[in-house]
């Protein structure tokens, strides 16, 4: 890792010329010593130009191909397993693009494989001995792949599938677009395929996925074969394929999905950015929701929060407890006097110091709901489906909490899950992202496991709330739904970022910054506290991945 500081100074004059304005706002806030926005406006500048990948490549990849490849590299190894390799194509290629990837299986410095063949459309049945290995046709394997995943099987002896990451080649032959996937992620595979340029998988268990969908198609096999192989899934953080520029995928995999999930009760409709957008079935009895908001003053702020919630919400089994923290203003005691009377709102009273955990504490133990949901007085809905769709995954044995897509008012994203470890503490992923681009790979606008939600608009089960001992009240302000979602997933339960239920976030236009004057020694506090607690200095979190910027949320390639 290069020193961030350094490396700013040395990326922005090589940017400056492509992207002026971001450039220039970087260095603004930069001198400003907000370092992570700098580092974001400043990558998401270069990110528009082939040179943070290029540099990449020049000074990550290549340097650790020579460390790592040192003669017969692998000759001390105590495992050395067998790649039978398939190459699938559910297109019709060009015969010059099948002869590019045998060509790249050939030059595998890896060296006991062997090929089987080529299949179109489903799976025929051939998968050899040790691990089947699916290669994409007009994919080229980086001639480390099979060593990368042999690799990777000596500290993973048990795992039964393996897939790494990829990038794209363009017209001219340059390397563009790479993408650094998560650790496995069931629900965010449901929604897009993300493995099958390049995965190995264990023979047996290869044989016994042919058997059961092979011959519905690759889609059908590989949904099969993860759903048997449970958690023995591993991720190699490598490029191991190279793509062709805008390479198309199988568009029949919405199909497939549909009958995976039929025996779950669940149901599926087309996606964003042809995705697959899951409904999972809701209880027969619809269970009631506490939705806790917090306030003090800002009757505008809450009379739209509210309004929203009471009039565009279509999952009608809520109530609203709203924890008055000492309102003063006129117009604020005047509402609240109001909307105590509608008979779904019961206004608590609770004239204390602002402490978020305190108040969300204090309202789940008054909670009339099997689930609570934290919402702050400075968002309004958007999607009238918003609750329904966050209770369709809040009420699965397996999840722990549910976030929801929140947006700037001038439309961009302002949370779509929370990554763990950026700078140093943690980080809102694809921020600033316009809601209505594809952003890092379609990535977010799909339901997928996360390591942390937002408390501005989170939902939990009320005995997994208590279970973890709800809101940590020494995390008065910020970080305090992180560390809630860290115990949660320490709990064994997964926490879940769902795009289809959208809201505004008018981001601290009731609490102020974090960063203001009168709030910087709190916030420093909180994050001391963060940091001790969980390692968020040092922390990889697994549904991001090492490769990418761990200073940006708009997951950009990390030097």
């Amino acid at each position: 890792m290069v020193d961030a500081s350094v490396n700013f100074w040395r990326i922005l004059p090589r940017v400056l010329p492509f992207q002026p304005a971001r450039t220039l706002g970087a260095l603004y806030w930069h001198l400003t010593r907000r370092k992570v926005r700098a580092w974001t406006w400043l990558r998401a500048a270069a990110a528009k130009t082939p040179l943070m990948y290029n540099l990449w490549i020049d000074n990550i990849e290549r340097k650790r191909e020579v460390a790592d490849l040192s003669v017969n590299a692998f000759e001390s190894w105590g495992y050395k397993p067998h790649f039978s390799i398939v190459v699938h194509t559910a297109l019709e290629g060009t015969q010059r693009e099948l002869d590019a990837t045998i060509e790249s299986i050939k030059h595998q410095i890896y060296p006991d494989w062997s090929l089987l063949g080529v299949e179109r459309g489903g799976t025929s049945g051939a998968v050899g001995d040790g691990y089947l290995v699916l290669v994409r046709a007009g994919g080229i394997l980086s001639r480390t792949a099979l060593f990368r995943i042999a690799e990777a099987l000596q500290v993973n002896r048990s795992a039964a599938i393996l897939y790494g990451d990829q990038d794209e080649i363009s017209g001219d032959g340059q390397r563009i677009k790479p993408w650094f996937k998560p650790h496995w992620n069931r629900e965010m595979f449901l929604a897009l395929d993300y493995i099958s340029a390049a995965v190995a998988i264990e023979s047996d268990l290869a044989r016994r996925a042919t058997r059961d969908k092979g011959s519905k198609g690759l889609d059908s096999f590989l949904l099969a074969a993860t759903e048997m192989a449970a958690d023995a899934i591993v991720h190699v953080p490598h490029i191991l394929s190279h793509l062709p520029a805008n390479d198309v995928e199988n568009s029949a995999r919405i199909g497939a999905v549909a009958e995976h999930i039929l025996p779950l009760g669940a149901t599926c409709t087309p996606g964003p950015y042809d995705t697959v957008k899951i409904e999972w079935p809701l209880p027969t009895k619809l269970p009631l929701v506490s939705i806790i908001v917090s306030t003090r003053d800002k009757a505008d702020l809450l009379q739209a929060c509210l309004e929203s919630v009471l009039n565009k919400t279509s999952y009608r089994e809520f109530e609203v407890l709203i924890v008055d923290n000492g309102s003063t203003e006129r117009d604020a005691v005047a509402y609240l006097q109001k909307i105590d009377r509608h008979p779904q709102v019961e206004v608590l009273p609770c004239d204390m110091p602002y402490n978020f955990s305190t108040l969300n504490n204090f309202a789940a133990s008054r909670a009339k709901g099997d689930y609570l949901c934290l919402l702050n007085n400075d968002t309004e809905v958007v999607t009238e489906d918003w609750l329904t769709e966050m209770i369709r995954y809040g009420v699965r044995a397996d999840v722990g909490a549910v976030g929801a897509k929140l947006l700037y008012p001038d439309g961009s994203i302002q949370h779509a899950g929370v990554v763990i470890g950026i700078g140093g503490a943690a980080g809102h992923a694809h921020r600033l992202l316009p809601a209505d681009q594809p952003g890092y790979f379609r990535q977010p606008h799909v339901a997928q496991f996360v390591s942390a939600v937002t408390g501005a608009c989170l939902l939990v089960r009320r005995d997994k709330f208590v279970a973890v001992g709800g809101l940590d009240e020494a995390l008065a302000v910020a970080f305090n739904d992180v560390d809630l979602c860290l115990k949660l997933e320490a709990a064994g339960w997964r926490n879940v970022y769902v795009p289809h239920a959208v809201l505004l976030h008018h981001e601290s236009k009731s609490r102020g910054s974090d960063m203001s004057s009168k709030n910087i020694k709190r916030f420093q506090q909180e994050l001391n506290l963060l940091q001790e607690k969980w390692g968020t200095k040092t922390y990889i979190d697994p549904l991001h991945n090492p490769n990418l910027d761990k200073y940006s949320e708009t997951f950009v390639v990390g030097l």
